[in-house]
Order: structure tokens, then sequence, then C-alpha cells
């Protein structure tokens, strides 16, 4: 078996980041912490470290970041979003416009998925996806989508899909 456990993200304040995934994910906790050496010779630091999530999958963030992470907008390389399926998106979408975040973009219209990006205070872009079918042949469908990417919606999306 292989699967994903967890995302190392670098940045320069943690707590922003993780209100945000607090907010969007209430079930996830901090589940350690602690304090490290980075680096070596002039670029030596300490740098605190957290593990925010589940038992089984978590985000790491490390603070004292220095410079820019890269535009989700831009070309350069580096992580474009994190995605996450969820059960249900209209509560994350509702949780975080609580605490003043808003869609970034609402995907287009398909079939059997919806999608909402938002961006963090660090700048990092997190992408939530809920399937309205459980077949890989319905749910993983490439092609389908109708409307266009809508940037800086409302809130509100239709659950209809």
């Amino acid at each position: 078996m292989v699967r994903l456990e967890h995302i190392n993200l670098v940045m320069e304040d943690i707590q922003p980041t993780l209100a945000f995934l607090l907010t969007a994910f209430p079930q996830w906790r901090v589940r350690g912490e602690g304090d490290m050496a980075w680096g070596s010779g002039d670029n030596a630091s300490t740098r605190h470290w957290l593990h925010v999530g589940d038992d089984d999958y978590y985000l790491t963030l490390n603070d004292s970041a220095v410079g820019q992470i890269r535009s989700v907008k831009g070309i350069e390389p580096g992580v474009a979003h994190i995605g996450f399926a969820v059960d249900d998106l209209q509560s994350i979408i509702d949780r975080l416009s609580l605490k003043g975040f808003s869609v970034d973009i609402k995907g287009r219209d398909h079939p059997f998925r919806q999608t909402v990006y938002y961006n963090d205070p660090a700048g990092f872009q997190f992408e939530f996806i809920q399937y309205s079918s459980e077949k890989p042949s319905e749910k993983n469908m490439y092609g389908g989508e109708s409307g266009e990417l809508e940037k800086k919606q409302t809130n509100k999306i239709s659950t209809n899909a």
C-alpha cells in the first residue's frame, strides 16, 4: 500500500495558516510541535514546527521562512495547490466565511464533483473538492466541465451536482 502521509510547508508565521486549517477542519488537532535547528553556517536558524491533522494524515508547518513563496498565479516551479477531498463542501465554505476567508476560485461545473480554492494568509492555495459519485469512472472523469472558472465568488455554491 502506498499513501500520502504528510506535506511539509515552510512559512514566515505558522499561526495564520494553522487558524485557516483548523477552521476548515475542526476535527484536526495539533499532534505535536517543537523547535529544531535548521540550515548550517551563516544560514543556520531555529525553527518552530508543528504537525496538524488527525491520527493518520497531517501537514507539517514550519516558521521562520525568509522570502516570498511562489505566486499561485505565477509560472515559477513549486507547489500550485494542495487538494483535499471532503464530504461536505458547503460546511467548509460556511466555516471559512464566518472567519473572513473568501473563495478565490470556484471550479467549473462538473457532473460529479464541485471544487473551490482558497488562498491562506501565507499564500498557499488549498483546493476543497466534493465528489457526488464513488464510481471511479465518474469522479475521475476528465472533461464534462461546463461554464467558466469563477474568481472571488460569494461564499455560497450550488450543491445540486
